[in-house]
């Protein structure tokens, strides 16, 4: 009795397992999207937000600014708060492969195609973070960049 009632319970453990991952799967195999509020056209002033500057050269478009009200909790919180939406690449849960809906295919991530992030002072120089954008919690004042591309920095300087 003990030996069937270990096997029943390892089984149910088995099936708890395989329907987490079951469900994992299923969040990873679609592009996981955040849709931000109307963009706001223009830099922060001062430490009123956090400055965001999206470089869309690369996908076709032009280069555009926004400002994140207040003291956003990380770079895709600021992301989001200055208008921009971005969707996460299915297979690789937290890298940002498309922002406003570009490019229109989210890529694998390669040394020539991706949305690199950086940070600055305003009037001072891009600097490539080291975190990624869900872990980097930017200060009012600061100036957040992004580009597409091969890693090049955003095609301004910061506002």
């Amino acid at each position: 009795m003990t030996g069937t009632f270990t096997r029943a319970r390892a089984a149910r453990r088995a099936l708890g397992s395989v329907a987490a991952v079951a469900a994992l799967t299923a969040g990873l195999l679609g592009v996981s999207a955040v849709q931000a509020p109307q963009a706001r056209a223009a830099a922060c002033d001062g430490t009123t937000g956090v400055t965001v500057v999206v470089d869309f050269t690369a996908v076709g478009g032009g280069i555009e600014t926004g400002c994140a009200p207040g003291d956003p909790a990380s770079g895709l919180a600021a992301l989001t708060g200055a208008g921009f939406s971005y969707a996460f690449h299915p297979r690789f849960p937290g890298f940002v492969c498309k922002i406003n809906a570009l490019p229109t295919t989210c890529t694998n991530p390669t040394g020539s195609a991706y949305w690199s992030y950086w940070h600055a002072q305003h009037g001072g120089l891009w600097s490539y973070s080291n975190l990624g954008a869900g872990s980097y919690n930017p200060a009012p004042g600061d100036v957040e960049g992004w580009s597409f591309g091969a890693g090049a920095q955003p095609g301004v300087t910061a506002p």
